[in-house]
């Protein structure tokens, strides 16, 4: 992946081609025959805060919810917390995603609202219809403006409900390779960054072509978008280990968990190993206002 402005960069249309590519049995990650089985791809960070946020345990809190599922994409984890019993709402600009995520929650035998909408400027007709708003991996590093995205998520809770955004660490996306060590993202800051190159996350040799804008967020920035739109902070975590892939520069240990070392560990000690950095971060908020009783 190479830096420069060679094009404009169109995020939509990158969007787009994922959305028609995604799951079409070229990448492990969007195995949609394990979606369709009774099987999720959400990770135990995800499902961890959703339990923190909503109460219950394997996302029993969720039954009878209202849950926006926030950058959606393909809404394999608003799939699974719709068999969970809640009442899922699918927001995504990409209309192609959300056609296919439709497609996907027939076939897994559940129903899914869908919204197409740009995250920052979220359509009047939700505000304050969601117990809870849920946003996880790979969402705020494609926003240019933290204030309106979290003005939008709390605009559409309902009084007193929770904000769920576990999402890749600052730290984590700075790492362009290990070996050698290049650090090639800032750690904050906002400033735009256009890359142009061809694949995607989940399949690195995939016939797509693109440039894209992405935009650094520390998680300084990151909380104080948060209390500026007027939520309370309840909880906030940083990750060092996840149970699905980050990407290409976490590895998978002995233990199944992908984990992403700095350092030489003990010399004297062999099976003293480098401290992990963090891959996730969860952020957990809540609207003001007293929440409304759970619905029948």
């Amino acid at each position: 992946m190479s830096s420069g402005t060679p094009e404009i960069p169109d995020n939509h249309h990158h969007w787009e081609q994922l959305a028609a590519f995604h799951g079409t049995g070229d990448d492990d990650f969007y195995d949609l025959s394990e979606i369709i089985s009774g099987g999720t791809r959400m990770g135990a960070a995800e499902r961890a805060a959703v339990d923190r946020a909503m109460g219950g345990e394997n996302l029993s809190g969720l039954s009878g919810q209202r849950v926006a599922h926030l950058q959606c994409h393909l809404a394999l984890d608003a799939i699974t917390m719709a068999r969970a019993g809640a009442e899922v709402t699918g927001i995504d600009f990409s209309s192609t995603a959300l056609r296919r995520a439709e497609e996907l929650a027939r076939a897994c035998g559940v129903h899914l609202h869908t919204v197409e909408a740009d995250s920052r400027n979220l359509p009047e007709s939700l505000n304050n219809r969601f117990n809870l708003v849920y946003a996880s991996i790979g969402v705020i590093y494609w926003i240019d403006d933290l204030a309106a995205f979290m003005a939008g998520v709390e605009r559409i809770l309902a009084p007193g409900g929770r904000f769920v955004l576990v999402d890749l660490h600052p730290m984590l996306t700075m790492i362009g390779s290990l070996d050698p060590l290049v650090l090639d993202f800032p750690y904050g800051g906002n400033k735009q960054f256009v890359y142009s190159g061809t694949g995607t996350y989940a399949n690195r040799d995939a016939d797509v072509t693109w440039t894209v804008a992405s935009y650094p967020h520390s998680v300084a920035e990151i909380v104080m978008a948060v209390l500026g739109a007027s939520m309370q902070l309840s909880f906030l975590d940083e990750t060092c280990a996840t149970t699905t892939s980050t990407g290409s520069v976490a590895t998978k240990e002995s233990d199944g968990v992908y984990r992403i070392r700095l350092g030489r560990g003990s010399a004297q000690d062999p099976d003293v190993l480098a401290e992990p950095i963090p891959l996730l971060l969860t952020v957990i908020a809540t609207a003001n206002g007293e929440a409304s009783p759970t619905p029948a």
